[in-house]
């Protein structure tokens, strides 16, 4: 089983650290296509007019900067960088063992910067999102979409890819293997089913979680569904993008961050 998960737009810094080394990050076909986005990174968060190019607002300037030198900053290991709700919810850090060697086998971060990483890759905190247009290389989505394709196809093989990223980095890659099922969350609100962003971020990462804490995985859509009912009220749905698993939160369902025992 694989599991596909966007990044967090938010990053965790570290103080110390040594940098990151391309060479060691999962995909190495992927080298030379990071070291593009890595150079057209640094030219446009040095310009003038950076933050418009990047779409963020003057209170991120100091992580705009940070994109300028990103082969010496401090590194750590992904699930250590990326922070939110989704990264929250699935709480790495109180994983038992098997969990954790699980979710670093099976869990894939799809990024604007690396293309795509595992939890176990040490990179630096960043700001860059897949629906940027980046100079000289054009929309991220787009520019990733035919590089992504081969290495991750052959990676998933015929295993059973969750899906649970969001449409802005869902568009940088469409598995092909025919054994891929997206994760959406909607809530009842009188009576309706509606789709809620915020709860959609933190289920999902709470789906990520209870997959990596079974012992064994499912092998395909059916097995995925058993197991998900055992927790959450679902369905399997197909739509125009293919297989969904649909996730229902009842009309009380409160958000909270649940910090899990270690």
């Amino acid at each position: 089983m694989l599991i596909l998960l966007p990044p967090s737009e938010g990053k965790t810094a570290h103080a110390e650290g040594a940098p990151f080394e391309i060479e060691d990050l999962s995909f190495p076909e992927l080298s030379a296509e990071r070291r593009l986005v890595l150079d057209a990174l640094a030219e446009v968060s040095a310009r003038e007019d950076a933050m418009d190019l990047l779409g963020v607002g003057a209170s991120l300037a100091n992580e705009v900067a940070r994109n300028i030198n990103l082969h010496t900053e401090p590194a750590a290991q992904a699930h250590d960088i990326y922070s939110g709700v989704l990264f929250e919810a699935l709480d790495y850090a109180s994983l038992e063992e098997a969990a954790r060697q699980r979710a670093d086998e099976s869990i894939i971060v799809i990024s604007a910067l690396w293309g795509a990483v595992r939890f176990g890759d040490r990179i630096p905190p960043y700001r860059l999102s897949m629906s940027v247009k980046l100079e000289p290389l054009g929309k991220l989505a787009t520019w990733w979409k035919k590089r992504l394709a081969p290495v991750l196809d052959e990676a998933a093989g015929s295993q059973l890819i969750v899906d649970a990223r969001s449409s802005t980095y869902a568009a940088a890659y469409k598995p092909a293997n025919g054994n891929t099922v997206a994760v959406n969350v909607f809530q009842l609100r009188n009576g309706m089913p509606k789709v809620v962003s915020h709860f959609a971020k933190h289920t999902r990462g709470e789906v990520a979680r209870f997959l990596v804490e079974q012992p064994v995985d499912p092998k395909n859509p059916g097995e995925l569904l058993d197991l998900v009912q055992t927790k959450w009220e679902a369905s399997l749905v197909e739509d125009k993008k293919g297989l969904a698993l649909n996730i229902l939160l009842p009309e009380d369902h409160q958000f909270t961050t649940v910090r899990h025992a270690a």
